[in-house]
């Protein structure tokens, strides 16, 4: 159900004043990234996919997703949790599927009393990358530069340790990405 990106070694101790746990949702595969944060300093933790049997049942696949996300919750601790929102495109079926799957990653956090920020993937590859049309190649690329990675993670969880990384510059209030117009309602930020 959960495996981790094996080229990376994640930290043996927890020695940061935040933990982050970004998650780029899918109904196939859903990406997670832990990093901790100590000021401006980013530390990798973990990160991985919980992928589900591709035309399964619909619930079993969401309950795969939400048990998943709670193992890592678990497992991690993190203490906010940065979720990309979804993308609306031309297939409305898929797009269903995948806020589906969106919504089940925000229960796991929701479960566990986590706030949770949301943020466009625009908004994200900006904070990351500095173009917010930048390639996949690109996002993996700089996700590794930046956490100081032996390799490139897989897409989908360099997704979600972008989500993460996108928090930690500005998501609550420390380095580039501004929030002002932002708040809290119901743990996530709007």
């Amino acid at each position: 159900m959960m495996g981790s990106a094996s080229p990376l070694t994640p930290h043996a101790s927890r020695t940061s004043s935040l933990r982050i746990l970004g998650i780029d949702p899918g109904l196939r595969i859903t990406g997670f990234g832990v990093l901790d944060q100590t000021g401006q300093q980013l530390a990798y933790v973990t990160s991985g996919c919980i992928k589900t049997a591709t035309g399964g049942d619909l619930s079993v696949r969401l309950k795969t997703i939400l048990d998943g996300l709670a193992q890592v919750i678990a497992e991690c601790r993190p203490q906010y949790i940065a979720i990309e929102k979804v993308f609306v495109n031309m297939n409305p079926q898929s797009t269903l599927l995948l806020g589906q799957a969106r919504g089940t990653a925000i229960c796991a956090g929701v479960m566990h009393d986590l706030p949770i920020a949301e943020y466009t993937a625009l908004q994200v590859k900006q904070a990351v990358v500095g173009n917010g049309h930048a390639r996949k190649e690109q996002v993996q690329e700089m996700v590794k530069r930046l956490l100081k990675l032996a390799g490139a993670p897989s897409p989908d969880a360099a997704d979600a340790l972008e989500c993460a990384i996108c928090h930690a510059h500005g998501g609550h209030g420390f380095g580039t990405v501004a929030t002002s117009g932002y708040r809290m309602r119901n743990g996530r930020l709007v």
